[in-house]
Parts: C-alpha cells; structure tokens; sequence
C-alpha cells in the first residue's frame, strides 16, 4: 500500500494534484485524509459569500407566482434563478479545484449524488446550489441519519419531489381543498435514499410513508416566521397512526416522520446501500464483497457514522490502488481545474461540464448520475474529452512546460509511454493535450 504517495491520496480521495506552489493546494498525508474525516467541511468559504440561502430564494419564488402568476415565474426561471445557478455551479467548482480538504469536497459531490434534486425541474435550478450547502455539506463526516433528515426537511427536496402539494385525505386542509396525497417523495426515500428497491418494502410502506410526511412543507410569505423555509403545517397532515415496514408510528405531528426516517436509517438495508455507494466510489465499479460486509457492519456497529465509514475505507489496501476508477465529467473538469488552479475557474467550466455530458445538478432522474465506467465510455463521449483536452491546451498556448506540468499533477503516475509521447510533441499545446487526454489523467 502507497499510504503516503501524493497523487495516489489527491486523486483517489480528492480531485487530484496541483501545478505550481500555491500552499493551500499542497499536497495532503495519509494523516490529512483521517484528520478530514473528524471534521466537517467548512460551509463559509470566500467562494460561498454572497450565496443565497434557500428560504430567501424559495419565498422570492413565492411572492412572484402570488404578483404574475405563470408568466412572471418563467421570468424568474430564466433570469435571476439562472443566474443563481450558474452563481452556485461556479463557485462548487472554485471550492471542489481549490480547498486543501479534497476529501472533505468528494464526498459533499458523492453524498449530493446519492439525494439528488435536478435542475431538469426549472425551480430546481436557483435552490440546488443551497441544498447542496445547507443539507449535504454539513453533514458528510456526520451520521446518515442526520444527513437523511436534513435533506427530506429542505426546501429543495421538498420542492423537487412536490410534497409542498401532498394533503392528507382526511385532514382539515385535505377536505376543504381536495388536493390528494403525493407519494413522490416517500417513494425515492424508500427506493433510492435508504434501503432500495430490493430493500423488502411493499406499497403499502410507500403509502404509510406518504402519510407521515404530509405536512412538511414550506412557510408562506406573512404566514410564518421564516418564510420559504421548512413548516410543518398540521391543517394537512393526515391524522392517525400509520404503519412502515410493520412498525406503527404514533401521530406526533412532524416527529411521526422524523422517528420512520430515522428507523429506515438505521436498518441493514440502508447500510448495505450505503457501504456500497462509497465502496464503488472510492474503491472499484465492482467493489470486493468482503469490504463491503465490513463497511455494513460497522454503519450498524456506529450508528451510521459516515466518519468512520470513511476512514475504514482509507484503511483499506485496495482503496489505494490507482487507475481502477474511470472519472466521470465532473471528476475529469474539477481535477483539470485544480491542476492549472482555482483562478482558472469561471463560467466556461460550468458550460465544459454540460458539453461533457454531466451539468451540475442536472441528473436526468432521481437516481442521480451513474458511478461506473460503462455510463461514461461510448464514443461520443471520449471524443468529447479529447476535445475538452484539446480546448484547455488550446487555452494555455505555449505558457505551460507540459513535462513539467505532467510530473506535478500525476507524480508517480505519470507513464513513461505519455511521457515519451509528451517529449515527441510538436509543442507545448500538443503536449498538454496529451496529458489531460492520457488514461492516468482520465483515470483515478
């Protein structure tokens, strides 16, 4: 094992090597890594400030649908929304290719994978940005339960998955309205959130579930203390006990959901899921099974602690071996703009990651992007790398040494056939994009 080799530990557990001195990008020790682990991330870098937090956003939402209607939305949508988002995609970019915890940044992309919200819904767009800050990032090295409740709570979620409109038939505001019960969000909890579609559940449970979440909600604009923000409003919540996975849940208002999210968090159901989510992200496409085993004992063992999950991962010998992970779009646009540094982000990135295949917070589904190499590998789609190599080359011109440049950001991984093919180049620009378009740059 290569416990203290720097491109093994940037590129397996970060987002890879950086050219030039810049202490803040220096390379991280095994010890960095497990210190991350401890710790959240930080949720006030100079990248952030400015930012919006959702509430604001979501009542800015509401007052314009209550003044114009459909029309002054759609305005919204394309206007300061869209500009929010790419405010938000941005500045991810400038904290994921500048902050010293790599860690710390992989895993806020890989847990906000795991509880996606899309931008494919238009009011997604201007809030996904603030979930990922306000929901995901705080609780990364926490435990899954925390992290789930976080998420179902926020605006964003439960906007995206519409139970802002779900109504309890036999409530007060569910009689008067006559506006149904949603199951959209009960629905992806049960089937991608925690125990999964083979995790034993009937739908009766997606049912029972929906149940107990009607009522989380938002406040409105003059109707609450915090407006845009999480309400539990009880006028829609459906009155009773209501059963999940054979276990009734008393009616206590917002906490019958909270106790049924925190039990689906604590069965091995979820914890298989969530041993392989980071297995097959930091280890293989086809993660051993013995780790596996190892890791869905220890979340039931700890109580979910994502913290420790991770370290027993970076523990691991395999988890340490290079190459064995193809890096998707995002992967492959944030290690390239880490390795030039994080004055090379601006909005061109955020574009870059749409003509990879991959704009931010625009999965296609709830499901979220695919973590294995066969999602990302068909012709089109290498092309359109080599194409992006040949970009950023293009962009440096002759101001980048390629052998230097290649011996900084992939250190011992560095080939001699890309170097030899390197020292052949015609020039600098050839060179460079031979190295962001080589397998050892490609791969992590």
């Amino acid at each position: 094992m290569v416990m203290h080799d720097a491109a093994v530990a940037a590129t397996r557990f970060g987002f890879g090597l950086a050219f030039g001195g810049d202490d803040a990008l220096a390379p991280v020790t095994h010890n960095d890594l497990i210190d991350q682990t401890r710790r959240a991330p930080s949720t006030d870098h100079p990248a952030f400030a400015g930012l919006r937090p959702v509430h604001d956003l979501v009542r800015e939402f509401m007052q314009v649908r209550e003044r114009g209607g459909d029309p002054a939305i759609i305005e919204l949508f394309r206007g300061p929304f869209r500009q929010t988002y790419l405010d938000e995609a941005t500045a991810r970019l400038k904290v994921a290719a500048g902050s010293r915890d790599g860690l710390h940044e992989r895993l806020v992309h890989l847990w906000s994978n795991h509880f996606t919200v899309s931008a494919r819904k238009p009011i997604v767009g201007g809030l996904a940005g603030a979930f990922e800050r306000e929901a995901i990032r705080p609780h990364v090295t926490g435990r899954f339960a925390d992290l789930l409740v976080a998420v179902v709570r926020h605006p964003t979620m439960i906007l995206y998955l519409d139970n802002a409109q779900s109504f309890g038939p036999n409530s007060r505001g569910g009689r008067y309205t006559g506006i149904g019960m949603n199951e959209n969000l009960a629905r992806e909890i049960l089937e991608l959130h925690t125990i999964g579609v083979d995790g034993g559940y009937a739908q009766a449970d997606v049912a029972g579930l929906a149940r107990m979440l009607t009522g989380w909600s938002l406040g409105r604009p003059g109707k609450s203390a915090l407006p845009g923000g999480f309400l539990f409003h009880e006028v829609v919540h459906e009155p009773g006990d209501h059963v999940l996975l054979g276990k009734a849940y008393a009616d206590e208002g917002a906490m019958q959901a909270e106790r049924a999210l925190r039990d689906l968090a604590a069965l091995p159901q979820t914890a298989r899921r969530v041993a392989l989510r980071l297995a097959r992200h930091f280890v293989a496409d086809a993660p051993p099974q013995d780790l596996l085993e190892r890791l869905t004992g220890t979340y039931l063992d700890t109580g979910g602690d994502l913290g420790e999950l991770t370290r027993m991962v970076l523990a691991d010998d395999r988890a340490w071996q290079p190459q064995t992970k193809l890096k998707t779009p995002n992967d492959l646009v944030v290690s390239t703009l880490r390795a030039l540094g994080p004055a090379s982000v601006n909005r061109g990135a955020v574009l870059a990651l749409s003509q990879l295949g991959q704009p931010a917070w625009a999965a296609p589904s709830p499901q979220g992007w695919a973590d294995e190499a066969g999602a990302w590998l068909s012709p089109d789609q290498a092309m359109k790398r080599i194409e992006f190599a040949v970009a950023i080359a293009d962009r440096l011109g002759d101001r980048v040494a390629p052998d230097r440049f290649a011996g900084a950001i992939l250190g011992t991984q560095l080939r001699d056939e890309t170097r030899d093919a390197v020292g052949r180049a015609e020039s600098r620009t050839q060179g460079m994009a031979m190295i962001l378009a080589a397998p050892e740059f490609q791969r992590r």
